[in-house]
């Protein structure tokens, strides 16, 4: 019984250091991610820890370009502070490298939103925006006739966000 309770704390930290070291708002998904595809935990009890702690006020869901992302709270980084020499050295490097390969993208996939509803049955609209240190850099609302379309405006800006908003800067300005 101990030994699981001691494992349930360590999990918890490691999330806990996961969030800390990515430094911005984070969605579930991308905890969720981070967490899988290094076999940290299984999906289901991930997300019966991160309730958790929610509940414990150890981490604090923020709403981000309306959307849920997850941060840690200062009593969180006060408790990750006390006991992170409970992680393990490999869980801390592995974390580490992962996080160094995959940080740009992690930072785009938090700045850079592209969705898209439908409206009236034949209509979609699609919702784009970027932002910097939680400034809203730009925000478009455009409404297109297809699925498709919308599709294919969101593919576009969340492949190549920054490109475009120069060009819309320049086009505006000129």
């Amino acid at each position: 019984m101990f030994d699981n309770s001691l494992n349930l704390a360590e999990k918890k930290l490691l999330l806990l250091y996961i969030i800390d070291k990515i430094d911005l708002p984070i969605s579930n998904i991308q905890l969720t991610e981070i967490v899988l595809e290094n076999n940290f935990i299984n999906y289901f009890t991930l997300q019966e820890y991160i309730d958790e702690l929610i509940s414990s006020n150890l981490i604090i869901k923020v709403n981000q370009n309306e959307k849920d992302r997850l941060t840690i709270s200062s009593k969180g980084k006060e408790v990750l502070s006390l006991f992170k020499n409970r992680l393990s050295d490999e869980d801390i490097n592995k974390l580490n490298t992962y996080i160094g390969v995959k940080m740009n993208l992690i930072k785009k996939e938090a700045t850079i939103s592209a969705d898209y509803t439908i409206e009236n049955g034949n209509s979609y609209v699609v919702s784009l925006s970027a932002s910097e240190n939680n400034i809203p850099l730009m925000e478009i609302k455009v409404t297109v006739a297809s699925n498709k379309q919308a599709r294919e405006l969101c593919t576009k800006w969340k492949a190549n966000p920054s490109d475009l908003y120069t060009k819309i800067i320049k086009v505006l300005s000129e």
